[in-house]
């Protein structure tokens, strides 16, 4: 937490007055780590399949969408008050064995209610129970009702997908373990379309390839978890969580959920608009069922950079894997009183900035600055020396194993991206 706020990955929401409880915003290099992994979703889930499509829904929608997914009625958390200090939190585990965590006192519990976790809002000049509306809990509501739009505007067949990345705001009664459970928080989330009968392969599919996507990137300590029958949610055949082991321990960064046709008949009886699909090839008729797997770009951001830190005996060093880290290289001069030095590295820079996300740095020794960039992730430094002056070769520290070697300026490009 200390190096996410002094190198600019994340920083409390409005500190400035004192913060805001559930709220973070990202800095520098955690709004450039989070959008690559959010570009490294995107290219492995929609960009590289022939199944999937994207969506960029409202935030706010018409409300019936929120009734007819049963989130106004139902989408709430057992709340607790504690009777000595009034504080309030979100009921976990026995109720008979309940501490109040903010002043220990032992089952001094208020009874426990329901408490509805939409953030309401009002649409129009008038606030009324007419103009009352919710920012989203999740994003694949935009999806199921646009099921149809879809349909009729793609080229799509049954199994496809349709893919979103975007906020969603939940009014936690108690957020907690920093970024990992938030009030507004980013969402990478699927829904695919399958036929009734083949929803179980899908389901088996998509757990294993989510799975490998997290291995690809480079997150270790990672695990699949079975959700017991009587702990999934009421539309939910099957979920199996992919969990990281935080210091906190053992949490879901992503669930892959068979949501059976639960979706698109809820809202076409609610809608009465006909959302079943018409196979073309056969002409057989049928409601699809809904494979989702929907992950949290807060908290894989949070288990990153986890997984990445390590102290070592003269460093910290984040060891990000290329794909995710904010700069790809950083490029240094050796001495910033050479004229001759500093031309030709800001050279190298631009070219090079091109292409991918680079550093630039000339402040003190050159020892320092490769410190400096080991903290904040970035894969390989470049100093441009007096030999470069003669032969158009740099020297290439690695992050990971600090050995260095001389590489052609024109093969520089190339070399980085073999990683990437």
């Amino acid at each position: 937490m200390a190096l996410s706020k002094r190198r600019g990955f994340i920083f409390p929401g409005s500190e400035i007055y004192g913060g805001l409880g559930g709220f973070y915003d990202f800095g520098p290099l955690g709004a450039e780590l989070k959008f690559n992994i959010k570009q490294a979703w995107w290219n492995d889930v929609v960009r590289m399949r022939d199944d999937v499509v994207g969506l960029s829904a409202s935030i706010i929608m018409n409300p019936k969408v929120w009734e007819a997914s049963g989130h106004v009625s139902g989408f709430s958390d057992p709340m607790v008050e504690c009777k000595k200090c009034h504080q309030r939190f979100r009921l976990e585990g026995e109720t008979s064995s309940w501490a109040c965590p903010n002043c220990g006192t032992d089952n001094g519990m208020i009874k426990p209610r329901q408490f509805n976790l939409m953030f309401k809002t009002n649409v129009g000049p008038v606030e009324d129970t007419a103009s009352v509306a919710y920012l989203r809990p999740e994003t694949a509501g935009g999806i199921f009702i646009n099921f149809k739009n879809v349909l009729d505007t793609m080229r799509v067949k049954v199994p496809f997908g349709i893919a979103q990345i975007g906020k969603a705001f939940r009014n936690e009664v108690n957020p907690k373990d920093y970024v990992f459970r938030t009030r507004e928080f980013e969402q990478m989330e699927l829904e695919f379309f399958v036929k009734p009968g083949e929803d179980d392969e899908w389901f088996k599919k998509w757990i294993d390839m989510r799975f490998a996507w997290y291995e690809s990137i480079g997150l270790k300590n990672i695990r699949k978890t079975e959700q017991p029958k009587e702990g999934l949610a009421h539309y939910s055949k099957g979920t199996t969580d992919i969990e990281y082991e935080f210091p906190f321990g053992w949490k879901e960064i992503e669930g892959v959920a068979n949501r059976t046709d639960f979706d698109l008949k809820a809202h076409a009886a609610a809608s009465g608009q006909d959302l079943s699909y018409t196979d073309p090839d056969g002409g057989e008729k049928f409601v699809p069922y809904v494979i989702e797997p929907s992950a949290g770009v807060d908290r894989i951001a949070l288990a990153i950079l986890t997984d990445a830190y390590n102290e070592e005996s003269e460093r910290v060093v984040l060891k990000l894997h290329p794909k995710l880290a904010p700069f790809k290289a950083a490029v240094f001069p050796l001495l910033k009183n050479k004229p001759d030095l500093v031309e030709k590295a800001r050279t190298i820079y631009k070219d090079l900035k091109k292409e991918f996300m680079v550093a630039w740095d000339d402040r003190g020794n050159i020892g320092k600055r490769y410190y400096a960039q080991d903290e904040i992730g970035t894969p390989y430094c470049i100093t441009v020396d007096f030999q470069t002056l003669e032969d158009d070769t740099v020297t290439v520290r690695d992050r990971d194993s600090t050995k260095q070697e001389r590489v052609s300026i024109k093969e520089l490009s190339e070399y980085i991206k073999m990683f990437l």
